[in-house]
């Protein structure tokens, strides 16, 4: 985040969502009181009693504002690292703007050090700007997946507007309007704007290109482009249509094709509505209202300890920043720090539980992280989900069935970076031609993905780049 100005690096060094640094230390919460919603999406089918899919729209419980400030309490009074409240559903938030409101009143009164987010599809968003500013409300994603009606008409079968429900290229023009109408006056009044887009291959894929060029021009702060889920056990119209979703790389191409100077999200979890903890993991289930109702919670004291873990960690982080910082200022790097340009580039996963090490055994993983090493640095590409391989117990078919998950899922990664590996998933992964690596435990991610790209250099396993593909020399040491 070195590139930000200090006002806004400020505003999201503790916001995991909108900092790829700070999601490895500081977690999130989703409570469901947006039961409604405006629209119809393609993608989306809500459920309210699901405990066992992990995408947008689906809870476990819907929660009345009330509830949903005694669960915001319970979890920052136990998990510490808990910086940010977020409403998301399952319905849309300010589609339900009594709920999403009241749960926002009370939180600012009685947990003033939560951090208070909304995600919306933006239909009614210009209405509700004041309302959000009056909350103090900083941080605000609005979903905006095309700029042109005739795209939108695929996306979208209707939306509710003005108590009439509107169907086709209509509907799909007035969604538009209103989402760049939002998009307009929240960063006219100095709120972070992140837009979400999923990409659905042969109906959006190339022209979210240009919806990233416009949000961009209008001041949104960061752009996240998602994969479209279209499982069809989820129930959705593409999911029985039979639309694919992405594969990895293609994503991979249209994300670096919007990027250029504008912030790119690669670490969205497309989480739960009801979701908790750090991205990547999901504590839901230790906060049922039932479980919640036993808990003896003093949330005065519980913020003096939370003040204590944030300003810890963001010494850590700022202690990192200066560290690249003096390395950026040193004029002319030492010879070892210096990779021949000649070489391609190679991804690797890594298994991490968070703080930005490598400090998780290979068959506890739920989910890599995929880091790209090449001669210019390191930067982070995406996560992948997998089923735990190792769950223990009889299940020698279920967790054999795992492992060839996990395997498939890593496809295109050269090696994978974890604390510890078995005998059974490291010969697997050598035949699949991965490399594991359990040689860097407890290090930090970056420094051990550049460290093992250096010895696939020294090895001789990295072949040089094709002339096209041939990137400027500089320092990453």
């Amino acid at each position: 985040m070195s590139h930000l100005a200090d006002d806004i690096r400020e505003k999201v060094q503790n916001h995991p969502c909108y900092s790829e640094e700070a999601h490895h230390y500081f977690a999130r919460m989703h409570v469901a009181v947006a039961p409604a919603c405006n629209i119809q999406c393609h993608y989306c089918n809500r459920k309210y009693d699901c405990s066992n899919e992990s995408r947008p729209g689906v809870v476990s419980e819907l929660l009345t504002p009330e509830e949903a400030v005694m669960k915001t309490k319970a979890v920052a009074a136990t998990i510490p690292q808990m910086t940010v409240l977020g409403i998301a559903g399952p319905g849309d938030p300010l589609a339900n703007p009594e709920r999403t409101f009241s749960t926002f009143r009370m939180l600012s009164e009685q947990a003033p050090d939560i951090k208070l987010c909304v995600s919306t599809n933006g239909l009614a968003l210009p209405e509700a700007v004041d309302e959000l500013a009056k909350h103090n409300i900083d941080h605000v994603t609005i979903t905006i997946n095309c700029v042109d009606p005739e795209v939108g008409e695929k996306i979208y079968p209707w939306i509710y507007w003005n108590n009439k429900r509107i169907r086709g290229r209509k509907a799909a023009k007035i969604l538009i309007e209103q989402q760049q109408k939002g998009l307009e006056m929240l960063t006219a009044r100095g709120i972070l704007v992140k837009v979400n887009s999923v990409m659905i291959p042969g109906v959006n894929d190339e022209h979210l290109k240009e919806v990233s060029r416009i949000v961009k021009q209008k001041g949104a702060f960061l752009h996240n482009v998602m994969p479209l889920i279209a499982e069809a056990e989820h129930g959705t119209f593409y999911g029985v249509m039979g639309q694919r979703g992405p594969e990895p790389e293609e994503l991979q191409v249209l994300q670096d094709a919007c990027a250029g100077d504008m912030n790119m999200m690669r670490h969205c979890r497309q989480c739960r509505a009801d979701a908790v903890g750090l991205l990547g993991e999901d504590r839901g289930e230790e906060f049922t209202l039932d479980k919640i109702a036993e808990m003896n919670i003093d949330y005065n004291a519980a913020m003096v300890t939370r003040k204590a873990v944030h300003e810890g960690i963001i010494e850590e982080l700022n202690e990192k920043q200066a560290k690249r910082d003096r390395l950026a200022a040193v004029s002319i790097p030492e010879p070892k720090d210096i990779i021949d340009p000649k070489y391609r580039p190679a991804l690797m996963a890594v298994a991490t539980s968070g703080g930005g090490l490598i400090n998780q055994h290979f068959g506890h993983a739920t989910e890599f992280l995929i880091y790209e090493a090449s001669p210019s640095g390191v930067r982070f590409i995406s996560h992948r989900k997998v089923d735990q391989y190792c769950i223990g117990g009889d299940t020698c078919g279920e967790k054999e069935s795992a492992l060839s998950g996990s395997i498939r899922a890593l496809k295109g990664c050269e090696a994978v970076l974890c604390s510890k590996i078995g005998y059974e998933p490291w010969s697997l992964l050598e035949d699949a031609g991965i490399v594991p690596n359990g040689e860097h435990a407890m290090e930090p991610i970056e420094e051990a993905v550049l460290a093992v790209y250096k010895e696939m250099i020294a090895a001789g396993k990295l072949e040089e780049a094709a002339p096209a593909e041939a990137v400027q020399q500089v320092s990453v040491g």
